[in-house]
């Protein structure tokens, strides 16, 4: 650090630009305050760069692919149908390229000044940042805030970093279909590509560490998605551990899980980390700042979203909390009303979520799982997909919606559904959650004829199995 320097002052420097900064950033600088955002690569964040919005571009890419393989059941005759690869890349190319230029305009618009390079403190609310050209600027801020998200996590396996395994990132950029995928993770991540790359011809091998795949979920909901992989063909390997790794990620990788007790080797030719996710907080400084860290690396802070350093805030995954777009944009409101001398806080928010499988998988508010864990009562209504007209007219039947009412009264408590649009179906209920509506308010709707949100009156209208006692917490 040159100690001669004196650093540029700002009102809010933001290292980062994932949605909840460059949310802050609009909002404050379209207040007249200055505002400095520091971006390393991807301008607006992973979301429309190589997360979200680009893995569901391809995901229906898939899902198209998925229409062709059953093109008899609809009528359809084409022969000679192939998946392009570098087609479907392009189509997702086109789609980035848009939104990142929106980035760029919005960040203009507001009067933000967007800088490109890579950010670190080099002391309390101090950061300095090296552009591309190898030169420096040292930027103050009145208030700062950290939004250097995740990665995803390569752990320590003998051969494993050696073999060049795809990340996600990596996977949406393929030109190609790989001859035989492994997957390493049976979460989010790793479900959504197994099914994609499948149906644009791979053969897929997933290996899960647990018993079950998304097995923080409800046993029915794990055992529909098992069976869903199943019938597209996808080799699930559960209860393995992988013990090292061989061969190069595009020509040949050999891996060897222990199962059971039993070493045994799966072979492919292209491997896909997706065990999870670390956080991006190593080497920028942290320490110099005073900012500290939880045990398992991220950013400490409290329900406000205040690190443990004076004026500096930390926003979306880098926090340790649940990792979710939407999750970052409810931090900016948050960390907005503070600066704006309110006292929002992050405890008890809702957390919706959808993983992104065909059919869908939604839930928000309590599963069964944790309702019972927390000994709370609750009556259930369940009804499979085939009892949702609309779903028939689609011929997209498999799964089933369900729904946790309190005991004794009339609340939604959770509401899960395995089906088409799922994650659609889920938004109107949780809707009806926020406004406190009762679960009759469903039940006597007149809903549209025919749409998925209408099978919520049959499923309202079901008789609720028995009212679930309280339970311990290990039931």
């Amino acid at each position: 650090m040159n100690g001669t320097r004196n650093p540029e002052e700002y009102d809010l420097v933001i290292l980062g630009s994932g949605t909840g900064s460059k949310m802050i950033a609009w909002t404050f600088a379209q207040q007249g305050q200055r505002v400095a955002a520091i971006e390393r690569k991807y301008l607006g964040g992973s979301c429309p760069n190589i997360a979200c919005l680009p893995s569901k571009n391809i995901i229906h890419s898939a899902k198209v692919a998925s229409y062709f393989q059953r093109r008899g059941e609809f009528g359809i005759t084409a022969d000679n149908v192939a998946v392009n690869m570098a087609a479907v890349r392009e189509r997702k190319r086109k789609m980035v390229s848009a939104l990142v230029a929106l980035h760029r305009q919005n960040y203009e618009k507001s009067g933000t000044e967007l800088i490109m390079g890579s950010g670190r403190f080099i002391g309390p609310r101090t950061v300095e940042v090296t552009l591309p050209d190898g030169k420096t600027r040292q930027l103050r801020g009145r208030n700062v805030v950290i939004s250097t998200g995740t990665r995803a996590a390569l752990e320590d396996i003998p051969g494993f970093a050696e073999s060049e395994p795809l990340t996600h990132v990596e996977a949406l950029e393929l030109d190609r279909v790989p001859e035989h995928l492994i997957v390493i993770g049976g979460g989010y991540v790793g479900l959504e590509f197994s099914q994609a790359m499948r149906r644009f011809g791979s053969a897929v091998t997933v290996i899960e560490r647990n018993d079950r795949v998304v097995h923080q979920e409800d046993e029915d909901v794990t055992e529909a998605l098992q069976r869903l992989l199943e019938d597209e063909g996808i080799d699930v390997v559960l209860n393995a551990r992988v013990r090292r790794v061989s061969g190069k990620s595009g020509q040949s990788v050999r891996v060897v899980v222990e199962q059971d007790g039993i070493e045994k080797t799966l072979e492919g030719t292209d491997l896909l980390a997706a065990a999870g996710r670390v956080p991006n907080t190593g080497n920028i400084g942290l320490e110099l700042a005073g900012v500290e860290l939880t045990k398992e690396g991220y950013v400490k802070v409290n329900q406000r979203l205040e690190t443990t350093a004076p004026g500096v805030w930390a926003v979306g995954d880098v926090t340790g909390g649940p990792k979710f777009t939407h999750i970052s944009f409810d931090d900016f409101l948050v960390i907005r009303d503070n600066l704006n001398g309110g006292n929002h806080v992050t405890t008890g928010r809702q957390v919706p979520f959808c993983l992104f499988t065909d059919p869908e998988f939604a839930r928000v508010g309590l599963s069964e799982k944790q309702a019972r864990a927390q000994g709370v009562a609750y009556r259930l209504f369940k009804m499979p997909m085939e009892g949702v007209l609309r779903a028939l007219t689609l011929s997209e039947t498999r799964g089933f919606m369900k729904a946790l009412v309190e005991n004794g009264g009339e609340r939604i408590l959770g509401f899960t559904a395995f089906g088409v649009d799922a994650g659609e179906v889920m938004s109107a209920v949780q809707i009806a959650m926020i406004a406190g509506l009762p679960y009759t308010g469903l039940r006597d709707a007149i809903l549209t004829h025919p749409t998925l949100m209408e099978g919520l009156i049959p499923l309202f209208s079901s008789k609720p199995s028995a009212v679930t006692r309280t339970a311990n917490a290990n039931a």
